[in-house]
């Protein structure tokens, strides 16, 4: 069992704070009926909000906003897998279908809720921002049988307590930030990537990449690499926080 003092202590918890990121491309995809199961317990017990996670072992985790091309995203699957990693994609609702689904599942990846629409759902009405957690669950649930452990916000770094409270009523006991921003979905080029992520990386940390993005795949093999060199192990954000 892990000491509810240490977690506290090692898992981050920041006050609130907007960083927003220009929408995703999405391929749109039918909404299913299909009720929401609950989703799976998570390891531990967290806080309303984890920016990264024990700083005492060799383990980051790379979390990627799921959107854009797919067979882009096969290709930096595939990357990943070449070297031993498991990562964890955070899709857009009207992107995810059942190929990508079983292709990150299937691999061991972590796959989770990153809204129905990628909207600014921190600036939604209530029942707006309800339905755009919700939607993205029951499609996570229609085509994995689970609506997943993790929930992310989209365009904005940090959840807002409606977010927080809305996630909750969801099933997620937790939001999902990063304290490494990669800043990929800027384009700066792979150089610029690489060293976002390699000169801020420490064990626990929660990398935010994205999918759909070129440079982010060609930058990937020299972050992998940085990190092997370093001692840490890409892990899902599920294994980092257990």
């Amino acid at each position: 069992m892990i000491d509810r003092r240490h977690l506290l202590a090692s898992v981050g918890l920041l006050p609130l704070a907007a960083c927003g990121s220009p929408a995703e491309p999405a391929v749109r995809a039918p909404a299913s009926p299909v009720p929401v199961k609950p989703p799976v317990a998570t390891p531990v017990r967290l806080p309303g909000e984890v920016v990264h996670g024990r700083r005492d072992r060799p383990m980051v985790a790379l979390t990627f906003h799921g959107a854009g091309p797919y067979g882009l995203a096969e290709r930096l699957l595939g990357t990943v897998e070449r070297h031993h990693a498991h990562v964890t994609v955070m899709a857009v609702g009207t992107w995810l279908n059942r190929s990508i689904a079983d292709r990150v599942t299937g691999a061991g990846h972590d796959l989770g809720n990153h809204t129905m629409h990628h909207v600014d759902v921190s600036a939604l009405p209530r029942n707006s921002a309800r339905a755009e957690i919700e939607d993205c669950a029951a499609r996570l649930n229609a085509l994995t049988g689970s609506s997943g452990v993790w929930f992310r916000q989209s365009a904005a770094r940090h959840a807002t307590s409606l977010i927080r409270e809305l996630a909750r009523a969801a099933g997620y006991r937790t939001c999902l930030s990063y304290d490494v921003d990669s800043g990929d979905y800027l384009d700066p080029g792979e150089r610029a990537i690489t060293g976002n992520v390699l000169r801020a990386v420490r064990p626990g940390s929660i990398v935010s990449l994205h999918l759909g993005h070129p440079q982010t795949l060609a930058a990937l093999p020299r972050i992998l690499d940085g990190l092997h060199r370093r001692g840490l192990r890409p892990v899902t954000v599920t294994e980092l926080l257990r």
